[in-house]
């Protein structure tokens, strides 16, 4: 039987109640930009298992990457699960390929963030069914927030 993989560590996260939703992860100090925030852990799905299961509209930590593996951060995941979104974020998820060749996603701070600050990334979601934005409502109060956690039209073209 294959060892069960620890989570790893997120020394700059703290997660707790968050103003936009639910719960968010805050820096615990203040942080540079390209800090590294933590590796997004979970179970891994292929696309087959995905389309196979009911999600039935249940909160979600779900994460596809290019590969088209899923990780559920629900599922052995850590605090870098609880980074909200919103339209101007500062931070961002950066694939990897770790020594094994197992494709990894690491989150980084893009720009400076103080201590106590919520950190945030682009969701830039699909709706793979074809519905529309506003059923992907987007509450981050940015000056240019898009209304929706959708990725943006021309992202999409």
């Amino acid at each position: 039987m294959k060892p069960r993989k620890q989570t790893s560590s997120t020394p700059n996260i703290r997660v707790a109640p968050s103003g936009v939703h639910g719960l968010g992860a805050f820096a615990v100090r203040d942080l540079p930009a390209e800090a590294f925030l933590g590796l997004y852990e979970g179970r891994r799905y292929t696309q087959q298992e995905i389309a196979a299961k009911s999600w039935n509209d249940q909160l979600t930590y779900l994460f596809t990457l290019s590969n088209h593996e899923t990780i559920d951060g629900a599922k052995g995941g850590n605090g870098t699960r609880h980074l909200n979104h919103a339209c101007d974020p500062n931070c961002e998820a950066v694939e990897e390929y770790d020594d094994a060749g197992e494709l990894m996603l690491k989150f980084q701070t893009l720009v400076p963030v103080d201590a106590g600050d919520e950190l945030f990334i682009d969701y830039s979601l699909t709706a793979d069914d074809g519905s529309p934005a506003e059923n992907y409502p987007c509450h981050c109060g940015s000056p240019n927030c898009r209304g929706t956690m959708l990725a943006p039209v021309d992202a999409e073209e």
